[in-house]
């Protein structure tokens, strides 16, 4: 009895394993690849449960999703013989399994084969690009051509390219400091040119500043002078009409002024009693005794 129940016991098992063995599913994002003894005998593209042969027939499945590669980055010579350190990565698909597995077999050997084709192509068609186009003016233009040649190249592997980009594009580590210093001279050559500019511009400036000075001060000295010479002129008539009023006063007022000016303090004077510069000195006592 206890040996019945065990063979049954056995035998359930056999048959669960085997109901496992023949049933398989495949997800939406994957797509199969049955094999009966290494080789290919059904390609399974749409999700579902699917039946193989226990034991005698197993699956691969493949991502039907989109896959990135990030290639390492290579150096390669533009037409305009520059080197450039290209950093680039695709976007590419499984769309034929049944070829992917009998040229590549896996994704790690697809991925190798990627970097082979990418690179050629990307290496040719910078190869015809000069520098400032694959940095700055055609990048599109190329990438686009890149991931046309290299989608018919990679389609006899069964894999479809949907894009490939650059993600940067450098110059060598020998080469930047000697581009550096180029452009280094050549703002410093434009700032030099800016330079003896700006000093014509400052002299011109300061020139006309100093003729227009030296013209106003011309002018004011012309006005100044001619103010002057009306002034004495006015001056020499006022006083030539006090004069022929009364010649005594006049005399006698300027006669004040030289003795208000002669006779400082501490000052000493010399003079004979008929000098005529003490005349009016020597007659006040005799108009005071009047």
């Amino acid at each position: 009895m206890k040996n019945r129940i065990v063979i049954i016991v056995i035998l359930i098992v056999i048959a669960l394993i085997g109901l496992n063995q023949a049933f398989f599913v495949v997800d939406q994002t994957q797509q199969a690849l049955v094999l009966q003894l290494g080789k290919p005998v059904r390609v399974l593209h749409e999700p579902g449960l699917y039946m193989k042969v226990p034991f005698l027939q197993n699956v691969m499945t493949f991502e039907k999703r989109l896959l990135e590669y990030d290639a390492a980055p290579a150096e390669i010579l533009t037409s305009d013989k520059k080197n450039l350190v290209v950093d680039n990565y695709s976007k590419w698909l499984i769309v034929d399994p049944l070829r992917f597995y009998q040229t590549v077999r896996n994704i790690t050997g697809a991925q190798s084969r990627l970097d082979d084709i990418i690179y050629a192509q990307l290496r040719v068609i910078l190869g015809q690009s000069t520098l400032v186009d694959v940095v700055a003016t055609k990048r599109d233009t190329i990438m686009k051509e890149v991931t046309s040649r290299a989608n018919r190249i990679a389609a006899n592997y069964g894999i479809k390219v949907v894009d490939v980009r650059i993600k940067r594009a450098d110059l060598p580590p020998q080469n930047e400091r000697h581009v550096y210093e180029r452009m280094r001279a050549e703002r410093q050559r434009e700032a030099k040119l800016y330079r003896s500019e700006g000093k014509e511009i400052e002299l011109k400036i300061k020139a006309e500043a100093d003729k227009e000075r030296t013209i106003i001060l011309a002018e004011a000295y012309k006005k100044a002078e001619t103010i002057r010479g009306q002034a004495d002129a006015l001056a020499l008539k006022i006083y030539a009409d006090a004069y022929t009023k009364d010649p005594g006063f006049y005399a006698f007022i300027r006669s004040l002024q030289a003795y208000k000016n002669a006779f400082k303090r501490d000052t000493t004077l010399v003079l004979t009693p008929d000098n005529w510069f003490l005349q009016y000195l020597i007659k006040a006592p005799e108009a005071l005794k009047k």
